[in-house]
C-alpha cells in the first residue's frame, strides 16, 4: 500500500524541505512542488512534497489515517 502523508513545512535549504510529522523532523524534496514556503501543510509521498494543502485538509488526513490504523484491518499487527 502506498501513503501519502500530510506535514508541516518548517524551512527550506535549496531544494530541500524540512518537514514536521508528529514532532519528528524528516528531510523531504520539493522538486515536484518548488512553490512552497515555511508554514505550508504538504502531502508527502516517497520522500517528496507532492501538494501544498491547507491545515484542516492536513488535519483531516491524518484523521482518517490514525483511524484506518486503530481500525485492526488486515496488515495491523495487534500483538
Amino acid at each position: 500500500m502506498c501513503l501519502a502523508v500530510p506535514g508541516k513545512l518548517v524551512r527550506i535549504e535549496g531544494d530541500v524541505g524540512f518537514v514536521e510529522f508528529a514532532g519528528a523532523e524528516r528531510r523531504i524534496g520539493l522538486a515536484l512542488l518548488p512553490e512552497v514556503n515555511p508554514g505550508d501543510w504538504v502531502l508527502v509521498h516517497a520522500g517528496f512534497a507532492i501538494q501544498r494543502m491547507d491545515e484542516s485538509q492536513a488535519a483531516e488526513s491524518m484523521r482518517l489515517v490514525n483511524e484506518l490504523f486503530d481500525s485492526g484491518e488486515p496488515g495491523k499487527e495487534n500483538g
